[in-house]
């Protein structure tokens, strides 16, 4: 609906200078009509007042005829009162003539003020002509207008249906999330259960050797309980200790249900020190990387399936301790595995 109001606020509204000329157009013409009639009552009363004098003078010279013919002793009075009766006649003949070159140039005025009034009715028509048109535009706004708002009544009742399937669906999505959060932290409780008994059947089997330790949910063996210094190759006590932990590993994925995607990432990390450039590794991403894949092949090897087993190196940029000793190297020197979900 605000769509519509704006459509309509852009059309032109041509009605109220329409009405303002029409208004200008009727004031001229009455003014000139006016003065029409006025000056044709004004002639009118003044040829009427002479033509009332020539008929008088006609009865006076008839008279004075009759009187001439009675009296033709008064023959030289009489001639006296005829030239003078004549000339009052020629004056008053001179005045008709006065009267009719009025009386013609008030019609000519007439007919210039029918001319002008025939002009101003050709506008007026014109006027009408383009009010007309504008009525018909305004006609055909106010029918695309209502075209418009069934549009957008429809378009409004689509988006009540939409937003009410929407709640439904939102509705339905917060059941199914709950659900899911109930079924993930019931795997997440089922795998910590499995963690913990990975990492207590891990302590039995390693003995519980100070070099090898649990760190949070992570069992941390130390770099030289399985590799020699700056090497990715597991010496022979790393593979027998690497072997334990295989056989753990086989064993306890026959109890994990097989709907827990469960994985055993291998992490390895170096201390800070740089490596030498006449090693074989540039820097230490690439020793801790190389280690921790070493790992991950020797625990395939022993049986563990590949798609359990995932590995990663850090370097030296996830320390366990930050300070800058011997003892906090050794302890950032290390291979971390984790059970956990894909």
């Amino acid at each position: 609906m605000a769509l519509s109001r704006r459509r309509t606020d852009r059309r032109i509204d041509y009605w109220p200078g329409f009405v303002d000329a029409l208004s200008t157009l009727l004031l001229a013409i009455m003014f000139l009509l006016s003065v029409f009639v006025l000056a044709q009552f004004l002639l009118s009363r003044e040829i009427t007042g002479k033509d009332a004098v020539l008929n008088r003078l006609n009865s006076q010279i008839n008279e004075l005829t009759q009187l001439l013919a009675l009296e033709k002793s008064s023959t030289q009075d009489a001639q006296d009162s005829l030239a003078n009766l004549q000339a009052s006649l020629s004056a008053a003949e001179a005045e008709k003539s006065r009267l009719e070159q009025l009386l013609s140039q008030g019609a000519g005025a007439g007919a210039a003020a029918t001319a002008q009034i025939g002009t101003l009715s050709g506008q007026l028509d014109n006027e009408r002509q383009v009010s007309q048109r504008a009525l018909s535009q305004v006609e055909l706004l106010n029918q695309q207008i209502a075209a418009l708002r069934k549009q957008i009544g429809a378009l409004e009742q689509a988006l009540d249906a939409s937003e009410a399937k929407d709640r439904d669906s939102n509705v339905k999505i917060a059941d199914l999330g709950k659900r899911l959060n109930v079924a993930l932290a019931q795997r997440v409780q089922e795998l910590n259960r499995y963690r913990s008994d990975f990492f207590g059947r891990l302590r039995e089997i390693l003995s519980d050797r100070e070099n090898i330790r649990i760190v949070g949910d992570r069992f941390v063996f130390q770099s030289e309980v399985l590799f020699p210094v700056g090497s990715e190759v597991i010496n022979d006590a790393g593979r027998g200790e690497m072997k334990k932990l295989a056989d753990a590993i086989i064993e306890l994925q026959k109890e994990i249900p097989p709907e827990i995607n469960w994985v055993l990432r291998v992490d390895g990390h170096t201390d800070n020190r740089p490596l030498s450039g006449t090693g074989r590794y540039r820097d230490n991403w690439e020793l801790s990387s190389a280690r921790a894949t070493s790992v991950v092949k020797f625990l395939i090897e022993n049986g563990v399936p590949a798609n359990r087993l995932v590995a990663a190196g850090f370097g030296e940029f996830q320390p366990l301790d930050t300070a800058d000793t011997d003892d906090a190297r050794n302890k950032n020197r290390r291979i971390e595995l984790k059970l956990t979900e894909r």
